[in-house]
C-alpha cells in the first residue's frame, strides 16, 4: 500500500498536463530510457556507508538511477564504510554544487556537521535507510528506510514463531547504531535467549570462522540472525563446516537470498525493499525542487520491514534476478 501510494504521488507530481498524458510519458521513460518530465537537469549526489561489493548497495543504486531517468536528473553516487571517508564525499558534492543530497547516518555523529552545512548552503538532503532519528534534527526534508527497532522486533517474533530457543546475532560492522537497534528489537520480542556477535564485515573469512567457532563451542545455538544479505552465505558454510542445525535467517534480499528461501536453505529474510530507498528519494528530491512536496509529515516514510519466508520467495525470485529486490 505504501509503495503504491507513493508511486501515485510521484506520478501526479510529474505532469502538469493531466493524469493520463502522465502515464504514457512514464512508460516511455521505462521503455526508451528518456525522461518522463521537462523540468531542468539538476543533480542529485548520493553518499552511503556501503563497503565494496555490498549487494544491498546496488539494488539502492537501481531504483535511484531509474528514478533519475524518468525525473531528467542527473544522479552521481559515491561511497565509504569509513565515517570520516563519507562525511568528505558529501563535501565534495557540497563544493560540486549538486541540487539535492541523499546520505545513509549509520554513524551520526560523524556526519552531522557536514548534513547541516549543506542544509545551510541551501541544497535539499534527504536521508535514507538508517539515522531515521536524527534525519528531522540535522534538517532532512526526511527519511526513507524502515525503522531498525521494528524490523529487529519482527525478527524476536518470527523466532517465536518457529519455535527458536537461542539465536545469534551478527553486527558486521562496530558501531553502526542501526545494526545496533537490530539487534535489540530482536532480543526484546524474542522469548529465547539472544547474543550479539561482532565480526569484521570487510572479510567473509573472518565472518564465517566467528560463526563457525561460536556455533562448534555451544550447540544448543538454534538460529543464526546476519544483518544484511552478503552474510547469510557465510554462515551456511559456518553451519555445514561446525556440523550445526541452526537455522540461518537474514537481513536484506538479493537473487542468492532468494534462491536459498525458495530451496529451504535459508529460514526466512527481512526485506526493507533498497530499490524503493533509492527510487523514492530521488523522486522526492525532484519534488521538492519541482513543487516543494515532502512527504511523511515530519516522520520517516517506511519501506520496511516485511519478512519473507519459502512461500513469498517464487514471487520475488525475478524481481530478485534483475537486480529490484
Amino acid at each position: 500500500m505504501l509503495a503504491a501510494t507513493l508511486a501515485a504521488t510521484a506520478l501526479a507530481g510529474c505532469s502538469a498536463t493531466g493524469g493520463r498524458r502522465a502515464e504514457e510519458r512514464a512508460a516511455a521513460a521505462e521503455a526508451g530510457g528518456h525522461s518522463a518530465v521537462n523540468t531542468p537537469k539538476w543533480t542529485i549526489g548520493m553518499v552511503t556507508h556501503s563497503a565494496d561489493g555490498d549487494t544491498f548497495w546496488d539494488i539502492v543504486q537501481s531504483g535511484a538511477k531509474q528514478a533519475a531517468v524518468k525525473d531528467n536528473v542527473k544522479f552521481l553516487y559515491a561511497h565509504s564504510d569509513q565515517a570520516q571517508n563519507q562525511a568528505q564525499l558529501v563535501q565534495s558534492y557540497i563544493d560540486k554544487k549538486v541540487d539535492g543530497l541523499i546520505v545513509t547516518l549509520a554513524k551520526p555523529d560523524a556526519m552531522k556537521d557536514v548534513v547541516q552545512k549543506a542544509v545551510k548552503a541551501g541544497i535539499p538532503v534527504i536521508t535514507i535507510n538508517s539515522g531515521a532519528q536524527q534525519s528531522k534534527a540535522f534538517g532532512a526534508l526526511t527519511h526513507i528506510g524502515q525503522d531498525e527497532a521494528t524490523a529487529g522486533e519482527a525478527v524476536g517474533d518470527q523466532l517465536d514463531k518457529e519455535h527458536r530457543k537461542k539465536a545469534l546475532c551478527v553486527i558486521h560492522e562496530q558501531g553502526n547504531v542501526g545494526l545496533e537497534q537490530r539487534c535489540a528489537g530482536a532480543k526484546k520480542t524474542f522469548g529465547g535467549q539472544l547474543e550479539n556477535l561482532y565480526v569484521d564485515g570487510t572479510s567473509t573469512p573472518d565472518v564465517q570462522s566467528s560463526i563457525e567457532a561460536k556455533l562448534q563451542a555451544d550447540p544448543s545455538i538454534d538460529a543464526v540472525v546476519t544483518l544484511g544479505a552478503p552474510f547469510a552465505d557465510a554462515a551456511l558454510q559456518a553451519k555445514r563446516t561446525a556440523g550445526s542445525k541452526a537455522e540461518i535467517d537474514t537481513f536484506d534480499l538479493n537473487q542468492q537470498v532468494a534462491a536459498k528461501l525458495k530451496s529451504g536453505a535459508l529460514g526466512f529474510a527481512v526485506d526493507q525493499q533498497p530499490y524503493l530507498q533509492g527510487y523514492e528519494a530521488v523522486d522526492l528530491l525532484w519534488l521538492y525542487k519541482y513543487n516543494r512536496d515532502v512527504l511523511g509529515g515530519g516522520n520517516p516514510v517506511l519501506t520496511g520491514p516485511q519478512i519473507v519466508t519459502k512461500k513469498d520467495a517464487p514471487a520475488l525470485e525475478a524481481y530478485a534476478k534483475r537486480g529490484t529486490r
